[in-house]
């Protein structure tokens, strides 16, 4: 594992910063002068309420539309602001122990790149060379005529997303997520994240990888981690299905990957509809967070999913809007999920071990999981429940009731009795 010492601890608050501050969708688009990036920072104290540790951002940099269409990787966005809001947003984060992840477009760029547009102007020019082609002349992303995609195998492209992702951890950044990483040659990543590493050793770098042989992915390209996309869809689906036999076997091979990388885990994120709106039964709304938070990984919870907030995210243009909404002054309301949310996060914080817990199954049925996560010496006890009838379970030791649905805990229990659609959560003596 190349995880720097400090992910071990690392919970993140993901934002997707053009729509959390409300300048994207946006008609008129804000100014430069309104310096909106600054809003973030008067929402970094919930951060830390929360219990995370790091401010994961969506795209800053120059953009047309929605930030994956980058003009300009230098330039923050103007609808956020400037230089000067980003150094007080790092400054802010630092004095609160925070810590920064960026997000990296190097897949593709917007039109309105400036070397896309000299390219179209000079087909014969050098250019052209930063840009893969099709039989058409330039190929995009996935279909997308407003996104260019670039052309990895071009030393320039490779020396030029070096020179961005070393600018920005001068600047103060932590890590970053590489978005569409999946898209991108291996080849590619493995020539620029060492040259990255040598100004930045103790920077995190994560791929957004959707499917396949992630520890392949992660050997071949260099990243430290990829987005847990297994573990995600089998959390929900199998709550929705009552199929715990989906999560035991996405269970034992997210343990494979824990041999070689820590992966990303999440339940929520800005490219998926949010938890609260997937699962079909609101009462397991808290399993997915549990299993989150009592499972291996580098949990990221994203924003507005502490509060049960509900948006679908839709295929159609502007589809993705619903789950990036605009965040107004922080709510005063304490609600039972957001006091879930800080508590669980507290006994992950408690419990750093679980940073590489893996899980073992203690019994397993369509609607009833008991699993033993540990790690280091420490070991926690879990057990769900999404079935109509109580589940009884006994415990491969007796330890003390920590968290779950129910009566206060008892001091020492051999066997626990989980409600209904409730959960518990043991932890040994």
């Amino acid at each position: 594992m190349t995880d720097p010492d400090w992910v071990a601890h690392a919970i993140w608050w993901q934002i997707y910063p053009l729509g959390f501050v409300g300048a994207f969708p946006a008609d008129p688009p804000p100014r430069p002068d309104e310096h909106r990036l600054l809003r973030i920072a008067d929402w970094l104290d919930h951060a830390v309420q929360l219990g995370c540790s790091g401010i994961a951002l969506g795209p800053i940099f120059a953009s047309r539309t929605h930030g994956y269409d980058t003009t300009d990787h230098y330039r923050i966005d103007p609808r956020l602001g400037d230089d000067a809001d980003f150094d007080r947003l790092v400054d802010e984060a630092r004095r609160r122990g925070l810590r920064i992840l960026l997000d990296g477009v190097f897949n593709h760029v917007g039109t309105d790149f400036p070397r896309y547009r000299q390219a179209l102007d000079q087909p014969e020019g050098g250019d052209t060379r930063w840009f893969r082609r099709s039989r058409d002349g330039f190929a995009t992303f996935e279909g997308h005529g407003e996104l260019i995609a670039l052309n990895h195998g071009n030393p320039e492209v490779v020396d030029y997303t070096v020179d961005v992702m070393t600018h920005w951890l001068d600047r103060g950044a932590d890590g970053w997520r590489l978005d569409a990483a999946y898209a991108v040659p291996e080849r590619f990543w493995a020539a620029v994240l060492p040259a990255v590493r040598e100004r930045h050793p103790r920077a995190w770098f994560v791929g957004e990888v959707i499917h396949g042989d992630y520890p392949a992915q992660v050997q071949a390209a260099g990243f430290d981690s990829v987005t847990q996309y297994e573990l995600w869809k089998a959390v929900w689906s199998s709550l929705n299905d009552g199929n715990f036999h989906e999560l035991d076997w996405a269970l034992r091979r997210h343990d494979e990957f824990l041999d070689t990388f820590v992966p990303l885990t999440f339940v929520g994120n800005h490219d998926v509809t949010r938890i609260a709106s997937r699962l079909d039964d609101p009462r397991h709304l808290e399993h997915a967070l549990v299993l989150l938070l009592t499972t291996g990984g580098t949990p990221s919870i994203y924003a507005g999913d502490e509060w049960g907030w509900q948006a679908v995210k839709e295929e159609r243009a502007g589809g993705d809007d619903a789950i990036r909404p605009e965040f107004g002054p922080r709510p005063t309301d304490h609600s039972d999920t957001l006091q879930l949310h800080q508590y669980l996060i507290g006994l992950r914080r408690r419990h750093p071990w679980l940073h590489t817990a893996r899980t073992e199954a203690i019994a397993v049925s369509n609607t009833g999981y008991v699993y033993r996560t540990a790690a280091d010496g420490g070991e926690l006890t879990v057990a769900l429940n999404v079935g109509a009838e109580p589940l009884r379970a006994t415990l491969p030791r007796p330890g003390q009731i920590v968290a779950g649905s129910g009566a206060p805990p008892p001091d020492h229990v051999s066997d626990v009795v989980v409600p209904p659609h409730g959960w518990v959560i043991v932890a040994s003596r």
